[in-house]
């Protein structure tokens, strides 16, 4: 019998990196196969994938390392990388990682495992934390709110022009005035977004632009990319006369001193908050921040949290607002940012927890009295620095040949300078900088045989005053005053976790988010410095173990894919959507076909397919489904024979989002094909293909792969993620190139995010898993994934209905239970089902999507039997508490489901009121006395929270009274 042995008959060891990361053993499988009725794993896979599209053999991938192999391969690579102090500056600098935030948050699975906080009465630590995020960002940029981070500054940039786009009154206007002194990714990806939406674009200096009746918004830099700190508020005064929108975008740390952007009647703040404390990461992940004005609030892209009551009446935190409107909204959805950086602001929000505002004040007074102090030095060796107010860059001119010197000399050192142009030499100081490294960048500068000029005492420069000076306070909040020891900052840390649910605590079963094993050996190197300290636009010989990662990652997608090329860029799942579409749009103009502008998307897409279709200036026709969830081949050939001449793609999501492996997916791709279409396939489900089938052998163009699912990388509550596009060999030409970095293909699109390679450094997850796995471990991954699947469908399907199956009853690695006849028949609906699902130590799967209703259930093949069948167990007494409502015995509306959850404050209270017991209620199982965990809040009242929008904290009084 073929049970988990691998496809390419490797023997399934005790010992191997397969064994540890896929759950179920030998002999559970045997029991697996009997409950699924399949003979083999095998013949359970012939039953869900269809053959005509099966892959004829093995992955043509390296067969799998063992973790200690692997991570000896890493550590070469790692030294093959070198850690230059680098001085470069484009809003990207070193930083110290606080210890305590080291280990207890980037390093730890009860930060980076938690998906994002859709189920808010199991995230309350995630959300608070986040919260303070929100709070220090929207106090340091002087602004009425802020959300919680988006993908990189380059986007947070252009999601300002996008909400200028929405917001501005002023009729007719198309024109977006960019300083021409932005930073080179921030312009291009601004570029990118702006084509596509019909915006034009001014690059002009703002502070002379004219505001004609065509402009309806200005983006302007502070520091900008010489380092110049501006007081903009004659400009922006000017530009609001006019009727224009500004947005600024800023240094997070510089406003610890200067006067914000907000204090000058910014509209926008956007900005990077990775110097606090997150790693470079030769370019990611990093939180980006976005600050608006409480009237935009409610067209505000990425997430927002806000604060609610629970059914108690406790205060409690929830996602006020989200770009989960994109599965409602679809194409009219004001953002497709469907991946925030909520670990990264976490760190960032730590950072400032950890410090306080004396402490930032502390770090940035020190910056920049290092500037100034190396600008008075390498000004007595005639070099004149052009910033006439500056934070950390100084912009120095001199003779070109003395530049190129300079160049040596710092090169010498292993120092990283910046050389924008002939006889200019840029330096941008950060906290990590010695009184030695200011000495050695003096050094540099010093011509060969002469003495370098003494450096001024530390701490002699004068904080920034006068119109340019800070004068308000900020981080007021007693959160940010109270936690600077090591011992209340671990015991703050550590108390906010132990209020979520993560991976490290029990199963997370998200249908379509594939929350799999994140494991240590593909984690720990992510933190090495080799790789964490690199500065993403250094020297790409500086960098030769990252380029070997990326070609050999970019070999082995590919080879998964069946596709010849692939681009890394993309940091999330969205943008990856965002840049195939856009690269199958090069590919039509450059045929001469630019009118093919129609996106042929079935109304069972992911909600981001639309969304994405609309970002890239395409107009959407939705292609019917059939009662069973498949694509209607009829409908799908009459629209594309009608939309014939301005068909550019069909998006579709294989398996359907309906868990289903569609039969007629070839003639669904000929159909498009036929009518001069290309075909995009989303990589959702992706987990599903894997050695067994492939994009390419369905008949795709070009496929995004969200690496934050099927490839390990861990979701960190809400980001990081990554989704690199694989294309066809008539689409590689295209794939998206950088202006600072040379990638992508001859006729590459410009930038779709900051930094050349995206999140550089967790791509190094993704290449642990395919390593570690190897060719037989990738497939059986896959397949293990579906009998998981299929086990839950086999235990469950008596007690509730599954919606959608192959036409043999197979369903492939998620399923989707429909709780709609349940509500018919005691008013009780999907959403008690999954606060339910909390009292027993779960976190909900996936509520009312794709289907409104409904439960989407995805347990991957990381989870053990053992996991699997006290899911199973859970669900199947929730239905016993169904039907006790059903059949009377409990009250329908004071029943144990419609007050869940149930916190260990309501049960031990000495008042109890319900009908049921207090121990139905914490204890519905037996295990649950061996290992509880405690929801720390009710139910969450959103309608409350929707009407009472608060996005920042509290005041102090109410904490208190909290408290």
């Amino acid at each position: 019998m073929t049970t988990a042995a691998t496809s390419t008959g490797a023997e399934y060891g005790s010992d191997t990196f397969e064994s540890r990361h896929i759950g179920p053993r030998e002999a559970d499988i045997e029991r697996m196969l009997n409950v699924v009725a399949a003979p083999s794993v095998d013949a359970l896979i012939a039953e869900i994938v269809p053959a005509d599209i099966r892959l004829p053999g093995a992955l043509p991938l390296a067969p799998a390392e063992s973790e200690f192999a692997y991570l000896r391969h890493l550590r070469a690579l790692a030294s093959q990388n070198q850690v230059w102090r680098s001085y470069l500056g484009y809003g990207y600098h070193d930083t110290i990682t606080p210890a305590v935030i080291l280990r207890n948050v980037f390093e730890n699975p009860g930060w980076y495992t938690p998906y994002t906080p859709y189920q808010a009465e199991i995230a309350q630590g995630r959300l608070e934390s986040l919260l303070n995020f929100q709070t220090m960002v929207s106090d340091l940029c002087g602004m009425d709110v802020a959300n919680a981070s988006l993908l990189d500054e380059a986007t947070a940039a252009a999601e300002a022009m996008a909400l200028f786009a929405r917001v501005h009154k002023r009729a007719g206007a198309t024109t977006f005035v960019v300083s021409p002194d932005v930073f080179p990714h921030v312009r291009q990806v601004i570029e990118t977004r702006a084509v596509p939406l019909g915006i034009h674009l001014r690059f002009e200096d703002p502070a002379t632009a004219e505001f004609g009746p065509d402009v309806f918004g200005v983006y302007v830099q502070s520091p900008d990319d010489h380092g110049r700190i501006a007081n903009l508020r004659s400009m922006i005064d000017r530009a609001h006369g006019a009727g224009v929108l500004v947005a600024v975008g800023t240094d997070l740390l510089s406003l610890a001193l200067f006067t914000p952007p907000g204090e000058f009647g910014a509209d926008v703040v956007v900005g990077n908050a990775q110097r606090f404390g997150v790693p470079l990461g030769y370019g990611g992940p990093h939180a980006a921040f976005f600050a608006t004005r409480e009237s935009f609030v409610r067209q505000s892209p990425g997430r927002i949290i806000g604060v609610s009551v629970d059914s108690k009446g406790r205060r409690a935190y929830r996602m006020a607002l989200q770009t989960r409107e994109q599965h409602i909204r679809r194409e009219k959805a004001t953002s497709n940012i469907c991946t925030a950086q909520a670990l990264l602001a976490n760190i960032s929000a730590f950072y400032g927890v950890y410090h306080g505002p004396t402490g930032l004040i502390d770090i940035a007074r020190r910056v920049h009295d290092q500037a100034s102090r190396l600008a008075a030095a390498l000004g007595r060796l005639a070099w004149t620095e052009t910033n006439g107010v500056f934070f950390d860059t100084l912009r120095l001119t001199g003779a070109p040949e003395r530049a190129a010197e300079v160049r040596r000399g710092a090169e010498a050192r292993h120092i990283n300078l910046r050389y924008p142009e002939a006889g200019i030499v840029q330096i941008s100081l950060n906290e990590t900088v010695s009184e030695a490294d200011l000495a050695d960048i003096v050094a540099a500068f010093t011509p060969v045989g002469s003495t370098p000029p003494a450096l001024g005492a530390p701490g002699t420069t004068p904080a920034p005053g006068g119109e340019l000076g800070r004068q308000s306070a900020f981080m007021t909040h007693p959160v940010f005053n109270q936690h600077h020891s090591e011992t209340e900052m671990m015991r703050y840390i550590r108390g906010l976790e132990r209020k979520d649910i993560g991976l490290d605590r029990a199963m997370i079963p998200l249908g379509s988010c594939t929350m799999k094993l994140n494991a240590a050996a593909e984690m720990m190197p992510v933190s090495w410095p080799e790789f964490a300290r690199i500065h993403p636009f250094a020297p790409v010989a500086q960098t030769t173990g990252y380029q070997q990662i990326f070609a050999e990652l970019e070999d082995a997608l590919g080879r998964i894919t069946g596709f010849p090329a692939v681009s890394l860029q993309p940091n999330s799942g969205a943008q990856g959507e965002f840049a195939g579409l856009l690269v199958i749009q090069a590919y039509h103009r450059a045929r001469g076909q630019g009118q093919r502008n129609i996106a042929l998307i079935p109304q069972s897409a992911h909600g981001t397919n639309p969304a994405s279709a609309a970002m890239a200036g395409l107009s959407v026709v939705i292609v019917a489904c059939d009662d069973r969830g498949n694509v209607d081949l009829a409908d799908l050939r009459a629209k594309a024979e009608k939309h014939r001449d301005r068909l550019s793609c069909l998006m579709v999501t294989y398996p359907s989002t309906h868990g289903v492996f569609e039969g007629h997916i070839r003639e669904i791709c000929a159909i498009v094909h036929e009518h001069g279409g290309q075909v995009y396939m989303d990589g959702a489900n992706m987990n599903a293909q894997v050695g067994l089938t492939s994009p390419a052998a369905i008949g795709a163009d070009v496929c995004h792969l969200n690496l934050h699912k099927t490839f390990a990388i861990p979701h960190g509550g809400g980001g990081p993620g990554m989704g690199p596009i694989a294309v066809a060999a008539h689409l590689a030409p295209y794939l998206p190139g950088h202006p600072v970095v040379k990638t992508g293909g001859a006729s590459a699109i410009s930038a779709v995010s900051a930094a050349p390679w995206g999140s550089s450094s967790i791509l190094l997850i993704s290449y642990g898993y395919i390593r570690m796995l190897g060719a037989g471990g990738a497939a059986n991954a896959t397949r293990i994934a579906m009998l998981n699947a299929n086990y839950i469908k086999a235990r469950l399907e008596k007690h509730f209905p599954v919606l959608y199956a192959g036409n043999n009853g197979r369903v492939a690695h998620e399923l989707i239970f429909d709780m709609r006849p349940f509500k018919q028949q005691t008013g009780i609906d999907e959403q008690d089902v999954a606060k339910r699902l909390m009292d027993y130590g779960f976190h909900a799967p996936t509520v009312s999507f794709p289907v409104a209703g409904t439960l989407m259930v995805e347990p991957t093949e990381s989870e053990p039997i053992e996991e699997l069948d006290r899911f199973c167990d859970a669900m199947i007494a929730i239905h016993a508490e169904i039907q006790a409502v059903a059949d009377g015995k409990a009250d329908r509306q004071d029943n144990v489901l419609k007050h869940a959850p149930h916190t260990a404050e309501d049960v031990s209270a000495n008042e109890w009121t319900h009908a049921y017991s207090r121990e139905a209620a914490a204890y519905p199982v037996h295990s649950l006395r061996a290992s509880k965990f405690w929801p720390p809040v009710s139910r969450i009242d959103n309608p409350y929270g929707d009407r009472n929008l608060m996005c920042e904290c509290p005041p102090i009084e109410a904490y208190q009274s909290a408290d």
